[in-house]
């Protein structure tokens, strides 16, 4: 069964846009967060984007072909040798003249020096910031099943890409984390609420539906948790207060105590329901609540008056 990441991915890498700027900005992220950029004969460029997943390779090449112009590009797969591991797909751009169009379309090229730091130029539109977040999602994220504990994060080997995602979703409003793990930088999300909205904004929206009904379920199961635990607190204190009632009725009756009509029915009916609910008894009596408590703790006062021993 694949991981509901790669079924976010897989669902994103189905999503087309009109715009050129969107994709651009997509695929500048996802570039980003998965490929390095390597060097022909004549001072050409050339890239190698990596992925595990089939569906973002795809795209990946989808996006190349359709923004990178007269660009060449081959892909590669790599077998898996271990059971239950994904396989790797590169997709390689032939090192060529016409690539450093294509690096100086997306920013990665800036006068004729290499911009490793920064791409806020592709960044102004707000649908280009959506488009650069779900590149950088199908690149290199990863959220929890609805079912587990609420948790998505983007991963990245560069600071500089990872405090650009961080800043980014700041300003767009995300209660987001940043920190290092081992070698890589992580930003991150861990409230319902925000992965719920990230996944919804970069047009997830099989997942956000998934998170929904798994939250309602959830809902349900908390509240019916909560009802059987204040039944069952309810039925504990019922057996307690039972329990005190007939020790001390046991106690009035070894000491020989003649007790009036009302209280010696009250006793007789304890002991012959000892299970039963001070309400269940009321209504066998045909009393109020309020009388058969006022019986039980006459029942009990009685008992305490007597000597000990």
């Amino acid at each position: 069964m694949p991981s509901f990441a790669t079924e976010v991915k897989n669902e994103l890498a189905r999503l087309n846009y009109e715009q050129s700027c969107c994709r651009t900005a997509e695929l500048a992220a996802l570039l980003r967060m998965g490929a390095t950029i390597t060097f022909g004969l004549r001072r050409t460029f050339g890239l190698n984007f990596t992925t595990k997943n089939a569906a973002v390779a795809r795209k990946t090449l989808q996006l190349l072909k359709s923004e990178g112009g007269n660009i060449r590009t081959e892909i590669t797969v790599r077998r898996s040798r271990q059971l239950n591991k994904n396989n790797n797909y590169t997709v390689r751009v032939v090192p060529a003249p016409p690539v450093a169009e294509l690096l100086e379309k997306l920013g990665f090229l800036q006068d004729e020096s290499l911009n490793m730091t920064t791409d806020m130029a592709l960044l102004k539109k707000a649908c280009c910031r959506v488009a650069y977040l779900r590149g950088a999602f199908q690149g290199g994220g990863s959220v929890n099943r609805p079912e587990a504990s609420y948790h998505l994060e983007l991963v990245t080997g560069s600071y500089g890409l990872g405090n650009l995602l961080n800043t980014l979703l700041k300003r767009m409003g995300f209660p987001v984390g940043f920190t290092d793990r081992k070698e890589d930088y992580v930003v991150y999300l861990k409230e319902g609420d925000a992965v719920m909205d990230f996944l919804a904004m970069i047009q997830a929206d099989e997942a956000v539906e998934a998170f929904e009904v798994a939250r309602n379920v959830k809902e349900v199961r908390e509240q019916v948790n909560r009802l059987v635990n204040c039944e069952t607190a309810n039925l504990q204190k019922t057996v307690d207060a039972a329990g005190r009632q007939l020790a001390y009725i046991k106690r009035l009756q070894e000491a020989a105590v003649k007790l009036p009509a009302k209280l010696r029915v009250t006793a007789e009916m304890r002991l012959k329901h000892p299970d039963a609910s001070l309400s269940e008894l009321a209504d066998m009596l045909g009393v109020s609540k309020s009388g058969m408590n006022h019986r039980m703790r006459k029942l009990r006062e009685l008992a305490e008056e007597l000597p000990d021993g």
